[in-house]
């Protein structure tokens, strides 16, 4: 088993420290409603405000409930933003701040996107949502536009992206992707090394996949899991960043194997000394500022059909 007081230093630890104190290692074990109160003060305590260069508007896309977030100058694209969560907690709040920063320093307009959540909406509500939203986004911007999300967002914009294909091609120049859960093999690799992660644990994802099939065998669809699918043909350019200490890492590294395999052009990075969330941590953290630093960069580069170097 990992040990975790060798691989993050205090920094880390401090970040660890202060969302346990809203929001329990064993949160897992509280009801979905406590959850999402008990996961909303947690980002509300880190939320850094807004950036006074740009302005923003909620609006639907498709019927679903979105945030714009404009610069002060005419963006040359669209950054489409989902949010993570585990598909059972987060808003168009939770991640407010992190969205206001990505499109303060790239100068693209960022669309956030609210979809709805388990066990309320299993999937696949989640992904129909995002779609909608994609379409009506597709409707009304020219330019490209770079899919983003965390976590259970990057599931969720890695699922439309393969789904554009051969229904609305040409729009997307990009994905990125942040410590994604994309259907990776439970039984091996980071699911086992950091089964037991601070911050996010084997047993949570069993928890929040649980949820969110309703208990249904979803295997074999790729609107659920995109590591699923069977064709990696014909994806954009691909981001993927993880965290060392996270039972997901191994999804990056499977996902950017499986484009390349098709002869696509992505690469992955696996963030040394990190932890599942850690954009939440850009402020606490020089190793999470570092990180963040580099997903800004490659949505610049992204929205401009460019694969950067990591």
């Amino acid at each position: 088993m990992a040990d975790y007081r060798a691989l993050l230093d205090a920094e880390v630890w401090a970040f660890l420290d202060e969302t346990a104190r809203y929001y329990p290692p064993d949160a897992v074990d509280l009801t979905v409603a406590q959850q999402r109160v008990v996961y909303n003060k947690m980002c509300a305590a880190f939320d850094q405000g807004r950036p006074s260069d740009i302005t923003t508007d909620d609006v639907h896309f498709g019927g679903v409930p979105c945030r714009i977030y404009a610069p002060e100058r005419a963006p040359s694209g669209t950054v489409f933003f989902c949010h993570g969560g585990g598909f059972v907690v987060g808003d168009l709040n939770s991640h407010d701040s992190i969205c206001a920063e990505f499109c303060s320093i790239t100068g693209l307009r960022v669309v956030a996107v609210d979809s709805r959540l388990s066990p309320e909406h299993p999937h696949p509500d989640d992904f129909n949502d995002a779609w909608a939203a994609f379409e009506a986004v597709c409707a009304a911007y020219t330019g490209p536009i770079v899919m983003c999300g965390d976590s259970a967002g990057g599931n969720l914009v890695a699922a439309v992206t393969h789904y554009t294909r051969g229904r609305i091609d040409g729009r997307i120049s990009g994905q990125m992707l942040i410590y994604p859960g994309l259907g990776g093999d439970h039984s091996k690799g980071s699911y086992i090394t950091h089964s037991e992660a601070p911050g996010l644990t084997t047993r949570d994802m069993e928890f929040y996949m649980n949820i969110r099939s309703a208990g249904q065998d979803k295997t074999g669809d790729p609107t659920y899991a995109p590591l699923h699918d069977t064709d990696f043909t014909n994806l954009p350019a691909t981001v993927i960043i993880t965290a060392e200490c996270d039972p997901l890492s191994n999804d990056g590294r499977e996902y950017r194997d499986a484009v390349l395999a098709a002869g696509g052009h992505a690469v992955w990075r696996e963030e040394a000394g990190l932890v599942h969330a850690y954009l939440r941590a850009r402020l606490l953290s020089a190793k999470a500022a570092a990180s963040f630093t580099r997903i800004t960069d490659s949505l610049s580069a992204l929205a401009k059909g460019e694969l950067p170097k990591l």
